[in-house]
């Protein structure tokens, strides 16, 4: 697969953000919100936004169910702090009813960094990226636990900000509100991969 066809989950979140940052990493985007969009995409990009209004929106959509089913079968996907949450196994403190995806085996706790007003930039090594990548976390959650089949990409101030299990990817911060495409262009090259 030579320019795979990446969706971003369009319900809520930087969406357009994502979108620039795909096409920089030379895929092609497009904007999900639907069964039947998500049916024509290779991938899927979760962006950030409200995780509870998210998983809501998500089934009012009715996308929720047949997302489940396209990471259980494989599909590649890579989720910024709310879909870091909609990709998570297990929430620690979830609203009520609030709902995920899930695909990567890991505990995932909500604004964890703090409020809005607390949020910042820093310099995360990744692995898999050579040299740090300016991470924004706004209100961003951290995985408090991962199993045995995830591999932990990052960490900061002592917590674990980004995760690959398989084809499914998922970090604390928003790369795609820098400029910096490099954690785009590794996804990417995972959906290449998966092709």
């Amino acid at each position: 697969m030579s320019t795979p066809l990446i969706g971003v989950l369009a319900l809520q979140g930087d969406v357009r953000e994502h979108l620039i940052a795909l096409a920089a990493a030379d895929a092609v985007a497009r904007p999900v919100r639907r069964p039947e969009e998500l049916a024509e995409v290779d991938a899927l990009v979760i962006p950030g936004g409200e995780s509870t209004t998210m998983s809501k929106l998500a089934t009012v959509f009715g996308v929720l169910e047949p997302l489940r089913e396209r990471v259980r079968s494989g599909m590649p996907v890579y989720g910024t702090c709310a879909g870091l949450i909609m990709l998570a196994d297990k929430i620690l403190d979830p609203r009520s009813g609030q709902e995920t995806i899930g695909g990567i085996d890991m505990i995932v706790r909500r604004n964890a960094f703090g409020r809005q007003n607390e949020s910042f930039e820093a310099a995360v090594d990744v692995t898999g990226i050579d040299g740090p990548v300016e991470g924004v976390f706004i209100r961003a959650p951290w995985v408090e636990s991962v199993g045995a089949e995830v591999e932990v990409l990052a960490e900061h101030g002592g917590h674990i900000v980004a995760v690959r299990q398989g084809r499914a990817l998922a970090t604390s911060f928003h790369p795609e509100l820098t400029g910096d495409h490099r954690v785009h262009a590794l996804f990417t090259e995972m959906v290449r991969a998966a092709g």
